[in-house]
């Protein structure tokens, strides 16, 4: 029987446990987007997992959604991650680079320019800016010969995380971001070839993952999918066509792993995992929602076939998440009010448990 603590062979990696610290936003860059000694020394700490997933990395100024957040789209951005993923690998973890075009969900406030999407439609509710949240902007609706283009800035970034370091990267393709936008059936009202079918819908999708796996190869290369999920007002219609379809042209491709959200009912998602022939990361209790994933959840769903678990908010709080999980003992509480605050408080500062004590 598989349990969470075997080993998994991901492509060229070995990892020494099925854990995967899921990517969260913890907006501790400085100024110009760059990686810092502290989100070295964050990183670092939790190298016990199986694989990391970082923050989301915007690719390009247009694609960056929220303040204080990283970069992979300069020379400046690129060298300064090399100290994240040096002390990662020194502490003998295994790190991927999450590469987040926010798309809509942006201000002009944050970037200078006016946010794209697929179409011209705002997102649900605030968006974070320097000031303060602030109602999301109509965005401009890319022209068809602009589309392209956006789904190269994920292999651009891609080429330059491996300059960096990374052991791959992980296209956020979740959560109400750019290709989930495109994936959505109200935030994409095109009438061209990235809209209104299936087909038309998953276009960039398969677009963007095909440059990054052509860039840095698919051993290198995941995506996050979150399954009908609503986040920032996207909606899906024909959930499980759109995700069959979307996993059936990404199978061809050899892809290192999909990485799903609990987002719709696990009828669905087993469906899916049926669909999708490689390494899945399960993600089992839905993000920033009431639960954290705990061990129940982990192995259950090791059980339905996934083959990784990644594990969120337990990561902030818990470093040593891993032999926590593996001795069962209790997870530190996370204090909510430093998810975003900046500083190395509620960053750097939670401890491992008292081993031996």
């Amino acid at each position: 029987m598989t349990t969470l603590f075997d080993r998994y062979q991901l492509g060229r990696l070995t990892l020494p446990n099925r854990v995967v610290m899921a990517p969260m936003s913890r907006v501790r860059a400085a100024a110009g987007g760059l990686a810092t000694s502290s989100m070295a020394t964050y990183y670092a700490q939790r190298a016990t997992a199986g694989l990391i997933v970082t923050e989301g990395v915007q690719p390009s100024v247009v694609g960056q959604s929220n303040p204080g957040t990283p970069g992979l789209h300069t020379d400046e951005q690129t060298a300064s991650w090399r100290t994240v993923t040096d002390a990662v690998h020194i502490n003998g973890g295994r790190i991927f680079a999450q590469i987040m075009h926010g798309g809509r969900v942006s201000h002009p406030d944050t970037t200078g320019h006016v946010p794209v999407g697929p179409s011209a439609v705002p997102a649900a509710g605030n968006v974070f800016t320097p000031s303060g949240p602030q109602p999301a902007p109509v965005p401009r609706a890319l022209e068809t010969a602009e589309v392209p283009e956006h789904a190269e800035s994920y292999a651009s970034a891609a080429r330059r995380a491996v300059e960096a370091g990374f052991d791959g990267v992980e296209l956020h393709g979740a959560n109400g971001y750019l290709i989930s936008q495109f994936l959505s059936s109200n935030a994409n009202l095109r009438t061209d070839r990235y809209g209104g079918s299936v087909a038309g819908r998953i276009r960039f999708a398969v677009e963007a993952v095909t440059a990054t796996v052509e860039a840095v190869g698919a051993d290198r290369t995941g995506v996050r999918l979150s399954p009908g999920g609503g986040f920032w007002g996207v909606e899906e219609t024909e959930v499980t066509e759109v995700y069959t379809a979307l996993l059936t042209e990404l199978a061809r491709l050899g892809l290192a792993y999909v990485h799903l959200e609990a987002t719709a009912d696990e009828a669905v998602l087993s469906r899916l995992r049926h669909v999708w022939p490689g390494t899945l990361v399960m993600n089992p209790v839905l993000p920033m929602g009431p639960k954290q994933t705990g061990r129940e959840d982990a192995d259950r769903w090791l059980g339905l076939g996934a083959d990784l678990i990644s594990f969120g908010r337990g990561f902030i709080a818990n470093p040593d998440l891993v032999e926590r999980l593996r001795a069962g003992l209790p997870l530190a509480p996370v204090d909510e009010a430093t998810y975003y605050q900046g500083g190395d408080a509620g960053y750097l500062t939670y401890p491992a448990y008292p081993y031996g004590a």
